[in-house]
C-alpha cells in the first residue's frame, strides 16, 4: 500500500479527523435516494438503479463503491417506497448499509402543478475495519492488533419539491451519530466518529427545442458534521459542492460534466467529471463517468470512473416523457 493512500485510509477509518464518510457518485442524480429518502416514487414508476465506482485508479486498495436503489409510487399515488443497498470498501475500512425509504407526496399550486415529497428511512449498517492487515512500524501498538466490525441501526428524513421543470431537496439519511472509538483504554486511544451527512439539492429542466432537445443544470451540496456534538473531534472535511450540467437528446442519450470542489479557504479543486446515459425504449438504461482529479492526488493516481445500469418500468414505446426527468 502505498504511504499517501495508507495514510488517507487511516483518516477515513480510525484518524482523529472525522472526515467525509459517506461516498461521493458523480452519477448522483440518478442516486439520489442514496441521500434523500423523499425522493421514493418520484418517477411515477418502478425504477430501478446499480452503480459502481472505482476511485483514484492507481492507489492500491483504493475506494470501490457499489449502490443498488430501487423505487416506486403505490396505487394511490400518495406514497412511494424506496430500497437502496450500498457497499463501500476503502483500503482496511469499509461499510455495508442496507436502508428501506417512505416517501408522502402532496400536490400543491392552484392546478396542483407541484409535489412536495416528505421522506422517511430506516436502516442498519455494517461498519468494518481490518486494522491487523495495516503494516505499522510500532508492532506492539495495541490500536493495531484488532479487527473492528459494528452493527449500526439508524433513521433519516427528507423533503423533495419538484415540479415539470425544476426540483429541490433536502436530505438527512443517517440522523444517528456513532462513537466508533476503539477501547483499548489507552490514553492515546484511536478516536473516530460516524458522523450526520446533510445533502442539498437543486436544479431545472428547460426545454431549448421542445422534445429533442432539453438543458438540466444542477447542484449538489454535501456536509458532514453540521450541527454535530463531536466533542475532542472535528470534522476533516469541508462541505464539498457539486456543479452540474447536461443534456438530453431526442429524450434518450444523456451527456453532461460536473465539477467537485470544497468549500473552504485554500482548498484545492477536486475534479472535473464528464457522465453520459443511453435510455434504450425498451426502458433499459447504460450509463458510464469518468473523473479527472485535480487535486495533487493527480500526482499519484491516475482518474475515478463509474459504470451504471437501470431500468425504467413503465416506459412506453413511444415516449412522452417531460425532459425534466429528476
Amino acid at each position: 500500500m502505498r504511504p499517501l493512500h495508507l495514510l488517507g485510509c487511516l483518516f477515513w477509518v480510525i484518524g482523529r479527523l472525522a472526515a467525509q464518510q459517506d461516498p461521493t457518485l458523480t452519477t448522483y442524480h440518478f442516486n439520489a435516494l442514496m441521500f434523500n429518502p423523499a425522493y421514493a416514487g418520484s418517477h411515477e414508476h418502478l425504477t430501478l438503479n446499480l452503480t459502481h465506482r472505482h476511485q483514484w485508479l492507481g492507489f492500491e486498495d483504493a475506494p470501490v463503491t457499489q449502490v443498488f436503489s430501487g423505487h416506486m409510487p403505490l396505487k394511490n399515488d400518495r406514497v412511494g417506497l424506496g430500497l437502496t443497498l450500498l457497499n463501500d470498501q476503502a483500503g482496511p475500512g469499509g461499510v455495508t448499509d442496507l436502508s428501506g425509504a417512505y416517501a408522502y407526496r402532496l400536490k400543491l399550486g392552484a392546478q396542483e402543478q407541484f409535489k412536495l415529497s416528505l421522506g422517511l428511512q430506516a436502516g442498519i449498517a455494517n461498519w468494518r475495519s481490518r486494522l491487523s492487515s495495516v503494516k505499522v512500524e510500532d508492532t506492539d501498538d495495541p490500536s493495531f492488533a484488532q479487527n473492528l466490525s459494528r452493527w449500526l441501526p439508524n433513521f433519516g428524513a427528507g423533503a423533495y419539491l419538484y415540479g415539470k421543470q425544476f426540483y429541490a431537496g433536502l436530505g438527512i439519511p443517517r440522523l444517528l451519530e456513532y462513537d466508533l472509538s476503539s477501547s483499548t483504554g489507552n490514553e492515546g486511544q484511536i478516536q473516530a466518529k460516524n458522523l450526520r451527512h446533510w445533502y442539498l439539492t437543486a436544479g431545472a429542466a428547460l426545454p431549448l427545442q421542445g422534445q429533442q432537445l432539453g438543458f438540466r443544470p444542477n447542484l449538489l451540496l454535501q456536509h458532514a458534521g453540521l450541527l454535530s456534538s463531536n466533542g475532542p473531534l472535528r470534522a476533516g472535511a469541508p462541505a464539498s459542492l457539486n456543479l452540474g450540467a447536461s443534456f438530453l437528446f431526442r429524450q434518450l442519450f444523456w451527456a453532461g460534466a460536473t465539477y467537485r470542489t470544497a468549500l473552504a479557504r485554500n482548498s484545492s479543486h477536486d475534479s472535473a467529471n464528464m457522465w453520459v446515459s443511453w435510455s434504450l425504449r425498451n426502458g433499459l438504461r447504460f450509463g458510464a463517468a469518468y473523473d479527472i482529479t485535480l487535486s495533487k492526488l493527480r500526482n499519484a493516481s491516475n482518474n475515478s470512473f463509474e459504470i451504471m445500469l437501470g431500468y425504467e418500468f413503465d416506459v412506453k414505446v413511444k415516449q412522452v416523457v417531460s425532459p425534466r426527468y429528476f
